[in-house]
C-alpha cells in the first residue's frame, strides 16, 4: 500500500522544519530503535497547532506510551495548562515518567498508570482537549468515554484513522483485517456523531479532529449506533 504521502513531499515539507528539541529528537530515535509506536511528525506538528490555537487548560491523553505526544503537547500548552495522560504499559510507564522529568514538566504532566477503560469512568475532570491514540479494538467504548468528559466547544483528536491508508482500500491484508474492520466502523461513529463538528484529515496516518457542539446526553442513540 503506497504512503499517504510519498517520501519526496515529506522531505520537502521537513525542511521547513526548525531544529528538533534534543530531548523530542532522542526520544524520537529511542522509539524508531525499540519500536515503539509514536506520533508521525505531521500529525505531532498539527496536533501541536491546535494546542497553541484552541489554548486549552485541561488536557487528557489517552495512550501515553513513552510520553512523546505528552510532552510535545505540554511544551505548546500555556504554562498554566495541565496535561493528564494515561498509559497501562508497565515498560513504558518506566520510560516515559523518565522523559518527564527530563522534560521539567513533571509539575503539569501527571502520569495516570493502568487500563483507560477502567480510569476514564472514574475521572471527574472536564477537559478542553483530548488526544485518543490508544488500543484500536478499544476505540468506540475508549470514545464514548472520552465525550463525556469533554467540555461543550472542547477539541477531540484521535489518530490512525486511515491505518496506513487500508481504512479507504478494497484489499486488506489478512493479519489486518480485524483492525481495519474496528476503524472502519469506529469512523462511520465518529464522522456521524451529532454533537461533533467532525473531520478526518490525511495528516500522518490519519486524523480526526471534533469539536463538541453541544453536551453530552445522548447516549442510548449512541449506544444504539453501535449494535
Amino acid at each position: 500500500m503506497p504512503k499517504i504521502v510519498n517520501r519526496t513531499q515529506e522531505k520537502y515539507l521537513k525542511s521547513f522544519l526548525p531544529p528538533k528539541d534534543e530531548l523530542i529528537d532522542s526520544m524520537e530515535k529511542y522509539a524508531m530503535i525499540h519500536r515503539i509506536p509514536i506520533l508521525h511528525w505531521q500529525s505531532a506538528e498539527f496536533l501541536e497547532k491546535l494546542i497553541i490555537i484552541h489554548r486549552p487548560k485541561m488536557i487528557l491523553e489517552i495512550g501515553c506510551a513513552i510520553a512523546y505526544s505528552a510532552i510535545r503537547m505540554a511544551m505548546s500548552a500555556d504554562k498554566i495548562s495541565d496535561l493528564h495522560t494515561i498509559e497501562k504499559s508497565k515498560d513504558n510507564i518506566t520510560i516515559a515518567r523518565k522523559n518527564i522529568i527530563k522534560s521539567g514538566l513533571e509539575k503539569r504532566i501527571k502520569l495516570i498508570e493502568g487500563d483507560a477503560l477502567d480510569i476514564l469512568p472514574e475521572l471527574s475532570c472536564k477537559y478542553d482537549f483530548i488526544f485518543l491514540d490508544a488500543d484500536k479494538e478499544d476505540y468506540i467504548p475508549l470514545f464514548m468515554h472520552s465525550l463525556k468528559l469533554l467540555k461543550t466547544g472542547g477539541v477531540i483528536v484521535i489518530d490512525n484513522l486511515l491505518w496506513h491508508g487500508y481504512a479507504a482500500s478494497a484489499k486488506v491484508p489478512r493479519n489486518l483485517k480485524k483492525s481495519v474492520g474496528n476503524i472502519r466502523k469506529f469512523n462511520i461513529l465518529f464522522m456521524s456523531n451529532d454533537q461533533l463538528n467532525a473531520i478526518i484529515i490525511p495528516v500522518g496516518d490519519g486524523l480526526g479532529v471534533g469539536i463538541k457542539n453541544r453536551a453530552f446526553s445522548n447516549d442510548k442513540r449512541l449506544k444504539n449506533t453501535l449494535n
